[in-house]
């Protein structure tokens, strides 16, 4: 299907939810069952702040299609060695995410006084300085802000980018671009996709609707890489949208979370195959006998319409 994703085919694949014990224990779970969802044709993105660590997650499903995201941590030997885990470990790609800074401000985790449970370890960490602990006092919220502050670079730039690919033979893709100018960055510095992302708008909550970023994105690679998206996808149509506008694939998130917590491993089968068949009849429905044919000319804007993904 393409370059980067060629080992399945795929339109549709998991993407991260970072500290996944919060419900029964996401990537293990979901790993463990992998013939099941390898069967619907999907892979996952798994979180540098996972409840699993980088190695379990290879041992529970050696055969999976896994990609790690990355953050750029302060320490570079601790970005490093994520790098070279995931390498060794059988990870088939990088995903950088570049939108995060500084944790946005969440005034709902504040407002609901909300706290992690304290058993959960972000497992990447257990043996570092930067392993997080929810029973550390953070103050009113999950802690998250502070540890970002404490442990993620908030200064990168296109420099550590090429760091970061000097660093590793891996496929490399930015995940949180939604201009098209740091698009053509990113491809003038090595890098081997985009994943167009607004981290659900909890970062910055007036951030475009990845589907309006995404036909800028995809103009401004000229094709020369390939181009993802996530945020809000919901439906089988979302998919098709997604695809006409230029996407190579779509991630999904919350709604496997959904699935997880309500049936466990059948429940994220339920939700993949629900997704799968809804586009499936989506593209028929369309004319659209494979998703070769998938184009922008499938999609109309209403300019009175609000962006749901």
């Amino acid at each position: 299907m393409n370059n980067m994703l060629n080992q399945y085919f795929q339109s549709l694949y998991m993407t991260i939810t970072g500290l996944g014990q919060m419900m029964k224990k996401l990537w293990l779970i979901i790993l463990q069952h992998f013939p099941a969802c390898r069967s619907l044709g999907t892979g996952m993105m798994l979180s540098s702040w996972a409840t699993s660590s980088i190695e379990e997650v290879a041992e529970a499903g050696p055969e999976a299609l896994r990609w790690l995201q990355l953050y750029i941590y302060k320490d570079r030997e601790v970005t490093k060695r994520l790098v070279q885990q995931a390498e060794k470990t059988g990870y088939k790609a990088i995903f950088v995410t570049v939108d995060t800074p500084y944790l946005g401000n969440r005034l709902d985790d504040v407002r609901n006084r909300f706290k992690l449970p304290p058993q959960l370890r972000m497992k990447n960490f257990e043996n570092n300085t930067l392993s997080f602990s929810p029973e550390e006092n953070f103050g009113d919220d999950s802690g998250l802000a502070a540890y970002v502050a404490k442990a993620i670079d908030p200064s990168i730039n296109w420099e550590d980018i090429k760091w970061l690919r000097r660093l590793t033979s891996l496929p490399i893709v930015a995940k949180g671009i939604l201009r098209g100018d740091d698009a053509r960055e990113a491809v003038k510095h090595g890098l081997n996709g985009i994943l167009v992302s607004n981290h659900g708008a909890r970062q910055l909550d007036g951030v475009p609707a990845t589907i309006d970023a995404l036909p800028e994105i995809v103009e401004a690679v000229e094709g020369k890489v390939e181009v993802f998206l996530d945020g809000g996808v919901r439906k089988g149509t979302d998919v098709l949208k997604a695809l006409a506008l230029g996407a190579k694939a779509v991630f999904v998130g919350r709604p496997v979370i959904w699935g997880l917590a309500f049936q466990g491993e059948k429940g994220v089968r339920d939700v993949l195959e629900i997704l799968k068949e809804e586009f499936r009849l989506a593209m028929a429905l369309s004319g659209c006998q494979n998703v070769k044919v998938i184009d922008k000319t499938l999609v109309r804007k209403n300019p009175l319409a609000v962006s749901k993904i």
